[in-house]
């Protein structure tokens, strides 16, 4: 209903905000309406949109049943009981949820990167989880309600199965970054998002996805507060918030964030020109196979052919022609893991940690120590 006339307006022209307020649907024109009046007070405050995640992104939840005797007694050991003696309640990290039949942990790094991150940015939570588990969720996150105060998106708000869209956002889409570990949720918007790598902390979480590689738990260990995942993307971000609002720039409407990204992105690599070798199947063209398209994101050349001009081929067979020829020239010879690495921490990674240590060995790497995904994970 219009809150001017009164009028009825076209179910179908319009868009639900339950996560606002119940049953509050908004006209495409009042949404476009608001985006625009809200963009220019953000953008006067130097801030743009953040879209976050929750699971495997800043946190790993798992079923009380599925967690072994060994994990328990680990988690016990050294969180609930460092929590129970901590002074200050801001320091838990892992929550037993009885009453949800559920144990959570907070990726190391969580709260000094949503206070460092609050400051350029206006934060969503956006999950495909059901709306009491969000709440639960984003109440641990922000107990105080500092940082997503009605903006918490859950699967009920989706306008699209199986889809995550920004259609539900009040924000333009030129000014929106997300954060998620699954690109293929957000189909529509893959020029605004930052693939996170995965946090599994618990066991369950890689037996989720087919993983046969460890969780944390069960190397007994956890992610670097200073080199984990969200230490390495929050310096992403601030790159991202300090391209965007170039000093030199007066005016920041017309800028595009996405633009930004892309042109970051663009300089990990570059100067690099890449060959594979034995990582694509044979009968596909090679520029459609994703660890070629990953190359290019990142500002590197491919090629098929051998030339002096290659700096690294890609392999996981040391004894192919083109990995023979590149020993013999001094070239760079990665595992596929080290394009993972690069992509995942926006940065260009030492070659020499990511070898390819014998003939069809699998190369896994570093990529695999940091719990990075391994090439064989993401196929």
């Amino acid at each position: 209903m219009c809150i001017r006339c009164g009028q009825l307006e076209d179910a179908e022209a319009s868009v639900p905000f339950d996560y606002i307020h119940k049953d509050l649907k908004l006209g495409t024109e009042e949404v476009a309406r608001l985006r625009n009046a809200d963009i220019k007070n953000l953008l006067s405050r130097q801030k743009l949109y953040l879209i976050l995640d929750l699971d495997h992104t800043l946190l790993n939840s798992t079923r009380l049943a599925d967690i072994s005797p060994q994990e328990e007694a680990y988690v016990t050991e050294t969180y609930l009981k460092r929590q129970s003696d901590a002074s200050r309640g801001d320091t838990a990290m892992l929550f037993r949820l009885d009453r949800m039949h559920m144990m959570t942990k907070l990726r190391p790094y969580v709260h000094t990167f949503l206070r460092e991150a609050s400051t350029m940015f206006e934060m969503y939570i956006y999950t495909m989880a059901e709306r009491p588990y969000a709440l639960e969720m984003a109440n641990m996150l922000d107990p105080k309600g500092v940082y997503f105060p009605s903006k918490v998106i859950s699967q009920a708000d989706c306008t699209q199965k199986h889809q995550k869209g920004l259609d539900v956002v009040l924000g333009l889409e030129s000014a929106v970054v997300i954060l998620d570990d699954t690109e293929m949720v957000w189909q529509k918007h893959k020029e605004n998002l930052i693939l996170m790598e995965r946090y599994h902390f618990f066991a369950s979480s890689c037996h989720q996805y087919g993983f046969n590689n460890k969780s944390l738990t069960e190397l007994m260990r956890d992610e670097s507060e200073s080199e984990g995942a969200l230490a390495t993307i929050l310096n992403v971000l601030k790159r991202v918030h300090a391209k965007f609002f170039d000093p030199g720039l007066e005016d920041y409407t017309d800028r595009d964030v996405r633009e930004v990204l892309k042109a970051i992105r663009k300089d990990i690599l570059k100067g690099c020109k890449i060959m594979f070798s034995r990582v694509h199947p044979t009968r596909c063209p090679a520029d459609t196979q994703p660890l070629w398209k990953m190359a290019e994101n990142l500002g590197a050349a491919c090629s098929t052919e051998i030339d002096s001009s290659i700096t690294h081929v890609v392999t996981v067979d040391l004894g192919t022609e083109k990995s023979r020829w590149a020993v013999q020239q001094k070239k760079f010879v990665v595992s596929p893991g080290w394009l993972e690495a690069a992509n995942y921490l926006w940065q260009r990674q030492p070659e020499e940690r990511f070898p390819v240590t014998s003939k069809n060995s699998k190369g896994k790497g570093e990529a695999s120590s940091n719990n990075l995904p391994t090439a064989d994970q993401l196929g």
